[in-house]
């Protein structure tokens, strides 16, 4: 997995490197007697989807909390999601009503875990909504775009880079605070289920799950517009 640079240009506009490409990636080494235990009973398939484009992610605004909802572009990409999804259901053999349903509460999350229901022939409100599944919480950032968070503060992007995972804006969260509720979400779920929610709860699964070093994990891009399969040790990307 190679070490990537949170160069100051990707992280002004948002994007964080590198990005996962299709195909898997695979457990780093860890505690690899807690891997052994998990091995004896299949963990559960997470079908793990980013909410579709909204205005403030054109805008290149940290949405945090705020519930923005999904533009024309963000509600196509949903619809996307959900023939991938068909597909990959069809291809192992399984319907769509086989699969739990949960999303984040916020609304991006909620319109496209409704839009990947619809095309997926299921009634669209049907699904479970945990709050631990709600994106990563910016703060006093919420509304800013880098450039403004950049302004308030010139000296701010060394400070997150000196430790990315326990960085904490001003009234936010960092990823490892996130981690710990995603990890209190994951231990209760008890079958193979579709996600409707967040890059940065996507980051925290990715750590939790040992895929990648919190710090690795941190810097990924996670894509709207794809599904992620987390399946025992392997991380898939289907576009």
């Amino acid at each position: 997995m190679p070490d990537a640079v949170f160069a100051a240009e990707q992280w002004r506009q948002g994007v964080a490197a590198p990005c996962l490409s299709s195909g898997c990636m695979q457990r780093v080494s860890g505690d690899t007697s807690t891997w052994e235990a998990n091995d004896l009973v299949p963990a559960p398939v997470i079908y793990y989807v980013r909410h579709g484009l909204t205005d403030w992610n054109v805008q290149q605004r940290l949405q945090g909390r705020h519930d923005v909802p999904l533009n024309t572009d963000g509600s196509a990409q949903a619809v996307r999601c959900g023939e991938i999804l068909r597909d990959l259901f069809a291809g192992d053999g399984r319907s769509p009503e086989y699969f739990d349903y949960v999303s984040s509460p916020l609304i991006r999350a909620r319109q496209t875990m409704e839009i990947i229901r619809t095309t997926l022939g299921l009634k669209p409100t049907d699904y479970c909504v945990d709050a631990r599944l709600a994106e990563i919480a910016f703060g006093d950032w919420e509304g800013l775009t880098y450039d403004d968070v950049l302004a308030r503060d010139k000296d701010i992007l060394a400070k997150r880079e000196s430790d990315n995972w326990h960085f904490l804006p001003p009234g936010g969260e960092s990823y490892a605070q996130v981690t710990l509720r995603i990890r209190n979400w994951y231990e209760t779920v008890g079958k193979d289920t579709v996600v409707a929610a967040h890059g940065g709860t996507a980051r925290a699964l990715i750590a939790h799950l040992a895929l990648a070093s919190p710090q690795h994990a941190a810097r990924y891009s996670i894509d709207q517009g794809v599904v992620y399969v987390f399946e025992g040790n392997r991380l898939a990307r289907h576009a």
